[in-house]
């Protein structure tokens, strides 16, 4: 592997992760923004504007079939915290596919485009409503966040987004979309130089101007919301506590002790809750973010159970707290991680929102071997430190379901 990087005159950073045996590149811009930079009144408008780029910058233009008349592979997805525009293509397409994704992030914003593309959000935003397992996530993110930014909603509401105009989303995209907030990623064979020709030409008169995002403090408070729904048959719990931000080195404990606790298979969640049969199913992950970060856990059960559940969950956590962890727990936990995290890192598109993500959040570059070196490094004493400063003892709980109280 060989890593390069540059900063263009106008603030974009590009980024390249070069692995000559491969057979195809990925490549894509990482916009540093998403719903938690959103004012109430476009809430969903970073969404929204993803759906846009795609409607193309001139009339009659086909993004689409371009990208197909290549064979590329791409996509877009919006976070609380980043719009990403990316895809893979053969490296003799690359000249063409990354002229494409420029060309993306320059869009028209037609009003007829904007009218059509708002009834598919909110036909998205319905079946979000109609998922019980994506409306626990909804309300629990927004619960735990207490007013923090975090918890805004990515695909916005109902309200927000029949209220939206074309006039407020091309503000946002004004004061969002500059070079300096963005990054340039590539993976795999690709021909670096002439990447950063085509990027610095391309991108060479679009606007350059501050972008600045705000770091409200986090008031986390202990509390428990009931989302009563009667066409509900199960219960669904959901479980949040403050956890190591993207910036924390203790991420990578904090990834090893969720996964004790609460990864998918063996932890001390699935052996108490899920091969009991008290619970369908029961989960836990940790999950960094911009100078923000938690802890979820998740569990599925019929009502007349999710008292036992939650109880039974507490009691993990508490025992963790008192006793701490064993290291063949740590062990497995590790390897596990460890194995995943090399599966995911076998082709250059799978090591692209990686590679983009370090460097936006840390400015460093971490490759494969080292990430999963830092990852076997942590240490059972890591783990118990992280569990001495009793992240579980204040966090919040929603039960979305049929129950109208939970007995806890």
């Amino acid at each position: 592997m060989e890593f390069m990087h540059t900063k263009l005159d106008n603030g974009l950073v590009v980024v390249g992760e070069r692995n000559e045996a491969a057979q195809s590149m990925a490549c894509g811009f990482f916009v540093k923004t998403g719903s938690r930079d959103e004012t109430p009144e476009e809430s969903g408008v970073s969404h929204f504007l993803e759906h846009m780029m795609f409607k193309g910058g001139r009339p009659g233009e086909n993004i689409h079939q371009q990208f197909r008349s290549i064979g590329a592979w791409y996509n877009a997805s919006t976070s609380s915290e980043n719009t990403i525009f990316y895809g893979r293509v053969l490296p003799e397409f690359q000249l063409r596919f990354i002229a494409q994704l420029t060309n993306l992030l320059r869009p028209a914003l037609r009003k007829e485009d904007f009218e059509t593309e708002k009834k598919v959000v909110l036909e998205e935003i319905a079946m979000c409503a109609d998922s019980p397992k994506a409306t626990a996530i909804v309300k629990g993110l927004k619960a735990f966040a207490n007013g923090h930014p975090s918890g805004n909603n990515v695909l916005g509401e109902l309200e927000s987004i029949e209220a939206l105009e074309r006039d407020q989303m091309a503000a946002y995209y004004e004061r969002r979309y500059s070079p300096s907030n963005m990054l340039f990623a590539l993976t795999g064979a690709f021909d670096w130089g002439g990447a950063v020709q085509q990027v610095e030409e391309a991108t060479r008169g679009w606007p350059v101007f501050k972008v600045e995002r705000e770091y409200p403090p986090h008031h986390c408070i202990h509390q428990t919301h009931i989302a009563q729904n009667d066409a509900l048959s199960r219960e669904h719990l959901r479980w949040y506590w403050r956890g190591p931000s993207c910036q924390d080195d203790k991420q990578r404990a904090a990834e090893v002790l969720s996964s004790v606790l609460g990864g998918a298979v063996g932890s001390r969640m699935y052996w108490n809750l899920v091969d009991s049969g008290l619970a369908k199913s029961a989960s836990m992950g940790a999950y960094a973010a911009d100078q923000y970060g938690f802890y979820s856990a998740r569990a599925e059960c019929s009502p007349n159970r999710a008292g036992e559940v939650v109880h039974k969950v507490q009691d993990i956590f508490r025992d963790a707290a008192e006793n701490g962890v064993a290291h063949d727990e740590v062990d497995r936990s590790k390897q596990k991680i460890a194995s995943s995290l090399v599966l995911r890192s076998e082709t250059p598109m799978r090591r692209l929102t990686p590679l983009g993500i370090e460097w936006t959040y840390r400015k460093k570059y971490l490759d494969t071997d080292e990430a999963v070196n830092r990852l076997l490094s942590v240490t059972k004493e890591d783990v118990e430190a992280l569990l001495a400063e009793d992240p579980f003892a204040k966090g919040t709980l929603v039960a979305l379901g049929p129950l109208e109280t939970l007995e806890i």
